[in-house]
C-alpha cells in the first residue's frame, strides 16, 4: 500500500503544481483584457491579435486546471443521487466513470488532438484574420498537454478507490467521498 500512496501524491503533486502554475495566466488574462479595452475605448485602436490571444489565455487556463480541480474535488457531480449513496457506492460509481468514461474519453482526445496539432504545426496554421495570431499549433498543443494532465488525478483517484474498497481505513479520497462542493 505504500508504493500506491507514494505513486497517488506523486500524481496528485503534479498535477496541483502544473494547476497553480497555470493559475498564474489569470492574471496575463486580465491584464490582455484591460490592455484591449483601453486600446478600443480611448484610442480607438482594434486589435484581433488581442481578443485571440483573450480566447487562447482563457482556453488555456482552463485546459491546464482541469486535472487541479478533479484533484481538489471541485468538478461536477450530480449531487441530487450522490447525497443518498453508501461510500461504497460512490467509489463504485467513481471508478467506473473513470473506467469507462473518463480514461477512455482522454485517450481519444489526446489521440485526435495530436494529430490535429501535427497537422497544425506541419501547415503552420494561422488565424484566418490578417491581423490574428500565427502558430495556432501552441494552443492546441495545449489542449493535448491539458488532457494529459486531468488522466493524471484519473489514474491516482482510480487506485484511491481500489485501495479504499480493499482497506476502508485509507483517508485519501475526501474529494470522492465528500458531498460538499466547497472541498478547495
Amino acid at each position: 500500500m505504500s508504493l500506491l500512496n507514494t505513486i497517488t501524491q506523486k500524481l496528485d503533486n503534479i498535477t496541483q503544481t502544473i494547476g497553480k502554475m497555470a493559475a498564474w495566466l489569470a492574471i496575463v488574462l486580465m491584464v490582455v483584457i484591460v490592455a484591449d479595452v483601453v486600446l478600443r475605448r480611448w484610442f480607438v485602436i482594434g486589435s484581433s491579435s488581442l481578443q485571440e490571444l483573450e480566447w487562447h489565455l482563457h482556453g488555456a487556463l482552463f485546459l491546464l486546471c482541469m486535472g487541479f480541480a478533479y484533484v481538489r474535488g471541485s468538478h461536477v457531480r450530480i449531487e441530487l443521487f450522490r447525497e443518498h449513496w453508501s461510500d461504497k457506492t460512490k467509489i463504485i460509481v467513481e471508478m467506473l466513470g473513470i473506467i469507462f468514461l473518463l480514461i477512455p474519453l482522454c485517450v481519444v482526445l489526446i489521440k485526435f488532438g495530436f494529430d490535429y496539432t501535427a497537422m497544425s504545426f506541419a501547415n503552420s496554421e494561422k488565424s484566418a484574420s490578417a491581423t490574428g495570431l500565427g502558430a495556432l499549433w501552441i494552443i492546441k498543443g495545449v489542449m493535448v498537454f491539458g488532457i494529459f494532465v486531468l488522466i493524471l488525478p484519473a489514474i491516482s483517484n482510480l487506485i484511491k478507490c481500489g485501495m479504499w474498497l480493499v482497506d476502508k481505513n485509507n483517508d485519501g479520497l475526501e474529494a470522492v467521498l465528500s458531498d460538499d462542493t466547497d472541498t478547495a
